[in-house]
């Protein structure tokens, strides 16, 4: 018989079997119980990601911002930067350094020797947890997508994205040559990293601003997607670069095959194939049909991704954009939105508990050159994508500023790229800190400046809409004067 437990990631199948964490002379007992504290822990981070998601949430929303933007500060406060209640190894290195480990050994008497396990396990499963958070939120996205729609802004969608990754890339990388003497595989390292944007913070914004239906939302929608295809290519070249100072060919090939056969192939085999879908469903008669056969597809679409080196989220926002085409559509949408409240927040807090402020801290000397370049890598960040709104053709009226504000925030997926610099050991201390320093504030300014430029796009068009409305009573007016002195004058003329 095939033991299953060997076909799981460690965490998963470690919270499933606990003795599988312990050495072959740790008795059972001893195992059974740090399994109880893999449970408990994972319970304590549960209710700080809560917490600090809500409380977070609910301040930015009394005070007109983006609620998601209090669940990344919210993740700042629990994280490495504050309380060091939501932290992992790779952060901190020592079990001794989580608040939530220390909990558990004065309330719960974990004892030292198995912290070090039972802190790597919490980790690593509300690490997972984060994941299948961000895939639901895409199959979320994808649901409230217009597919139709998307196809229509595609060529608008696709120069965005084109021009949001070329123009950051060559800026940042000879800017870095040029101004502070960066040498060259570093500089298209860090010039890589400024491609990046996080298509589900500005997902979730857009969701949250009812924008995600317009135009200018699904322009934005489509070139994070396509965005994010490229970011993984670019990623993979400059990786390549790093390791043997070389680009392969053959692998840039197979991704950028991969991803356009995996987006066109899933969307046109799905379509094909909702009909059998939705007879599915109908013929089920347990609870929970639609919602559990829905997320099967989803994660299968997901897995292929994965599968073939893309983002998971990909095959989730694929599914949706499939599903949103069956009459199962809002049905749907009301039955995935309880998960959603559940998982998503873990992806935001985690997101923001990963985020190390102590680089932004200007008295330490080690800081001051990363801080530097930081600015000028902000500057690059922040030009770099807004200027791709003004490249969107044939749509008279659009608001091109927040297109081009909707694709600055480079959140989880620009730490991605410092966190596979830093463990290339291609990027300096200095010039890791500014990438850093760069994804923290494009992350935490693009949400609420998204507000504020849907807002005054809003009131231009109302002011357009205004201005129109009296123009065309005051010609009104004058033809109704004109008529009325006509009467008067047919009437003398008739006396």
């Amino acid at each position: 018989m095939v033991d299953l437990m060997t076909w799981l990631p460690l965490p998963l199948a470690a919270f499933l079997n606990p003795s599988m964490l312990a050495p072959p002379l740790l008795a059972t007992s001893e195992a059974a119980e740090a399994g109880g504290f893999i449970l408990a822990g994972v319970l304590v981070s549960l209710i700080s990601v809560y917490l600090a998601a809500k409380i977070g949430g609910e301040i930015c929303a009394r005070i007109n911002l983006p609620p998601v933007l209090g669940e990344l500060v919210g993740g700042v406060v629990v994280g490495v930067s504050a309380l060091n209640l939501l932290v992992s190894p790779d952060m901190v290195g020592s079990a001794d350094h989580s608040l939530i480990i220390r909990f558990l050994e004065t309330t719960a008497g974990l004892s030292p020797e198995l912290a070090p396990t039972v802190f790597e396990a919490e980790s690593e499963v509300i690490s997972v947890l984060a994941e299948l958070g961000v895939i639901i939120l895409l199959f979320e996205i994808g649901l409230e997508s217009d597919l139709k729609e998307l196809i229509r802004v595609g060529p608008q969608a696709a120069i965005v994205a084109i021009v949001g990754v070329a123009l950051p890339f060559a800026a940042g990388t000879a800017g870095l040559i040029a101004f502070f003497g960066v040498a060259t595989v570093p500089a298209i390292f860090a010039g890589a990293a400024l491609t990046a944007t996080s298509i589900g913070i500005t997902a979730k914004v857009l969701a949250e601003l009812q924008q995600l239906k317009t135009k200018e939302g699904q322009i934005i929608i489509g070139a994070a997607v396509l965005d994010d295809v490229l970011g993984i290519i670019v990623l993979a070249v400059v990786a390549s670069l790093a390791k043997t100072g070389e680009i392969e060919i053959a692998n840039v090939i197979y991704l950028i095959v991969g991803a356009a056969s995996f987006l066109i192939g899933s969307i046109l085999l799905g379509r094909l194939l909702s009909p059998v879908f939705v007879s599915l469903v109908n013929q089920l008669q347990t609870r929970g049909q639609l919602i559990l056969t829905s997320l099967v597809f989803a994660f299968t679409l997901s897995y292929i991704a994965s599968a073939i080196q893309l983002e998971a989220i990909l095959g989730a926002f694929a599914a949706g954009l499939i599903l949103a085409e069956t009459e199962k559509r809002h049905e749907l949408e009301e039955q995935v939105l309880p998960i959603a409240d559940m998982l998503v927040p873990v992806f935001f807090v985690t997101v923001g508990a990963s985020t190390d402020l102590s680089v932004l801290n200007p008295m330490v000397p080690s800081n001051r050159e990363g801080l530097i370049i930081a600015a000028f890598l902000i500057v690059v960040a922040i030009i770099g994508k807004v200027v791709t709104g003004f490249t969107v053709f044939g749509q008279p009226g659009i608001n091109r500023l927040a297109i081009g504000v909707g694709m600055i925030p480079r959140g989880e997926v620009g730490l991605v790229f410092a966190g596979v610099g830093s463990a290339s050991g291609v990027l300096s201390e200095s010039l890791d800190a500014a990438i850093i320093v760069m994804v923290i504030l494009t992350t935490f300014v693009a949400p609420p400046l998204l507000r504020v430029v849907f807002q005054k796009g809003e009131e231009a068009s109302q002011g357009l809409q205004t201005s129109a409305a009296v123009l065309s009573g005051a010609d009104g007016a004058t033809l109704n004067a004109e008529t009325g002195q006509t009467g008067s004058e047919d009437s003398e003329h008739k006396s």
